[in-house]
């Protein structure tokens, strides 16, 4: 009796498999579409680094420290929040001289470290840049543009490539000459934003002029059309 009791639980669960044997081998059409839309960044991330040198170790990371804490006070004043500075990558070495010889001694010391900086103000950031190299930092390391916020844009990236999907299928079903159903299935496949430009710099400017430019945000879905006969 228990036997036949799983025997037929096991019969219940197998019904449906059909109709999704049915569903997964009916005639579909498969297209990709993409959307992309064009926004001018909001915000901007620049990496700056400070790099001195000292007698002693101790002299060379003293002069870094003081350097860099010089920058952040200057950043500071001209309207960076301490929440969008980060610093990282210490790194302390030693300047190694006579490598010509069979005894290379060590000649002072290498102190650097980098500084990460979020600007809010694209307008400012010219002068976000003068203000970090007026003070000691010595070496540019990047330069992004972003948004603050991207879900509206690529949000509105979505629907233009659901849409193309669309175009693309009619497209399909009328030159196969079949109708198009329902969609079956939707996936996106992730996508980030196109390149923009960086910035131009003319060291003759009394501020770095920087060009912005525009953010592409893109995005690619994957339909599965139902073909009606």
């Amino acid at each position: 009796m228990r036997v036949l009791s799983v025997l037929m639980l096991t019969a219940v669960f197998a019904l449906p498999l059909p109709a999704f044997a049915d569903e997964a081998s009916a005639p579909m059409i498969t297209v990709t579409g993409t959307g992309t839309v064009e926004v001018a960044p909001d915000i901007a991330t620049l990496t700056i680094g400070v790099t001195t040198q000292g007698d002693t170790a101790a002299a060379a990371l003293a002069a870094n420290s003081a350097a860099l804490e010089a920058v952040m006070a200057r950043l500071t004043a001209a309207g960076v929040e301490a929440r969008d500075m980060q610093t990282s990558n210490l790194s302390l070495n030693p300047n190694w001289a006579g490598y010509d010889s069979s005894t290379p001694t060590i000649s002072g010391y290498v102190a650097a470290n980098m500084l990460t900086i979020r600007v809010r103000q694209l307008d400012g950031l010219g002068a976000v840049l003068d203000a970090a190299v007026a003070d000691g930092a010595n070496t540019l390391n990047g330069l992004n543009f972003g948004l603050a916020d991207p879900d509206p844009a690529l949000n509105e990236a979505r629907k233009e490539a659901v849409a193309d999907a669309r175009v693309r299928a009619e497209l399909l079903a009328t030159a196969a000459g079949v109708k198009l159903g329902r969609i079956v299935s939707i996936s996106e496949v992730s996508a980030g934003p196109d390149p923009v430009p960086m910035f131009r710099a003319d060291a003759s400017a009394a501020a770095v002029p920087v060009a912005g430019g525009e953010l592409g945000l893109s995005a690619n879905v994957t339909v599965f059309y139902e073909i009606v006969e």
